[in-house]
């Protein structure tokens, strides 16, 4: 009788310990379906440092200028051949020293960093949209809202419009 009890008291733990690993596994499974989707993909990043760049440009700042531009390279890197133009265009903005050098660069990458994305058939998201300087007749990306020109600064910062 002691037997039995044992042998089916060893068999509730098991059952127990089977159900606890497999919720276990099933958590793990899930958690890890989640991060997959909202992990940053390299063009997520890219587009992220492209709007930081704007932003100081637009406000006739090189603060992460350089940081961000090799951040871009990097990314656009892991792309192979479509990101070539890209890579091209960041490294000249990481070399930049003076403010107009930056803009240059800059008009370059987002050229081909919005290029990129044409080809891709992929829109900017989470807010960011492409805008356009009819002045020097190119893009960027840009946080939605009221224009910020970054090829211009302060002295033309609402020239340009969204792209449809």
């Amino acid at each position: 009788m002691k037997n039995d009890r044992e042998r089916k008291d060893r068999q509730a733990r098991k059952a127990r310990f089977s159900l606890r690993s497999s919720r276990a596994l099933r958590s793990f499974f899930v958690l890890a379906a989640w991060v997959w989707l909202v992990a940053a993909t390299p063009v997520d990043t890219m587009i992220d440092r492209a709007v930081a760049i704007q932003v100081s440009l637009s406000h006739d700042k090189m603060d992460g200028v350089s940081a961000n531009a090799t951040g871009i390279a990097t990314d656009a890197e892991s792309l192979g051949k479509p990101g070539e133009k890209i890579v091209a265009g960041a490294m000249a903005l990481q070399k930049a020293k003076k403010i107009d050098e930056a803009r240059e660069a800059f008009g370059r990458m987002s050229e081909a960093l919005v290029a990129y994305l044409d080809a891709q058939k992929q829109k900017p998201g989470n807010g960011v949209r492409v805008a356009y300087c009819p002045m020097v007749r190119k893009p960027w990306l840009q946080k939605d809202g009221a224009i910020q020109n970054p090829y211009y600064g302060a002295s033309m910062l609402t020239c340009g419009s969204f792209k449809p």
